[in-house]
């Protein structure tokens, strides 16, 4: 079985980060290990969260890992609480890291051209910066914008002006870039993904639901975490976890009584199992 690493927070109310990316990895047949930078009551949707940073867990918990002979076939990480975690979680990625290893780094910042509460240009730079340690690098248009120092206002409006963006994107890390959140058209929304290796580029497109659902990106990064583990090529991945995101909205909008603060992944999951 392969066993695979994804460092985050837990928001223990939200349907997000580590309690969704455990089951969902698990789904996929793997052994996930979670290494937590910090613990939330809810997700930050929700008003007066109690937040708990973890910094000081990261090198305590690595070290008995590396005294257990512990080792790992992929490296995932995804919010950041401070740019301090940033330089740990990269420690981590060199002492665990080897040969077959891949590292997912999806570089949460911000979204709608705007970032995150409590991210400033300096924890831009230093985003910019940890992103070359990716394999496989999965921002959003935002991030995209920001890792590139360019306006998010003036990001392109056609196919051939986001190829130019994410070969672009793609020389920071010199792997793969998954591009998501492209809307070429009101009713689809798709991703573009380029592999500077091979050169290859594929754009996968859905329906678009409008609806915002919290917790869809964690997912997102889960499967392609996921699907790269277990061998999968760039379209297959790719396309796996947008059918899965999908899936997870409808199953959501399909239930009167949903959550808003998350998707039902739950009732996807075997639909998870079926495609892995």
């Amino acid at each position: 079985m392969k066993r695979v690493l994804t460092i985050q927070d837990i928001s223990c109310l939200g349907k997000c980060s580590l309690t969704a990316a455990l089951p969902v990895l698990s789904a996929m047949g793997m052994e996930a290990v979670i290494l937590p930078t910090a613990i939330l009551s809810a997700h930050t949707e929700f008003k007066g969260a109690y937040v708990r940073d973890l910094t000081e867990i990261i090198e305590p918990v690595t070290k008995h890992w590396k005294e257990q002979g512990i080792t790992f076939d992929s490296l995932s990480c995804g919010y950041f609480g401070s740019a301090s975690q940033m330089a740990l979680v990269k420690q981590v990625f060199a002492e665990f890291k080897s040969d077959g290893t891949r590292v997912v780094i999806d570089p949460v910042m911000g979204d709608y051209g705007r970032l995150y509460t409590g991210f400033d240009m300096e924890f831009v730079e230093q985003m910019r910066s940890f992103c070359r340690e990716a394999d496989v690098l999965l921002p959003n248009l935002t991030e995209a914008a920001y890792l590139l120092g360019i306006d998010y206002a003036a990001l392109p409006q056609d196919r051939t002006g986001y190829e130019k963006l994410v070969r672009e994107l793609a020389k920071l890390n010199e792997g793969i870039v998954v591009l998501k959140g492209i809307q070429l058209e009101k009713d689809r929304i798709g991703v573009l993904a380029c592999d500077a290796h091979t050169g290859e580029i594929i754009f996968c497109e859905r329906d678009y639901l409008d609806a915002k659902l919290s917790g869809t990106g964690d997912i997102f990064a889960a499967v392609c975490q996921g699907a790269f583990t277990r061998g999968m090529g760039l379209s297959e991945a790719v396309e796996l976890a947008m059918d899965f995101v999908l899936e997870c909205m409808k199953k959501t909008l399909e239930d009167k009584n949903h959550r808003w603060y998350g998707v039902n992944f739950e009732e996807a999951l075997p639909y998870l199992y079926d495609r892995r």
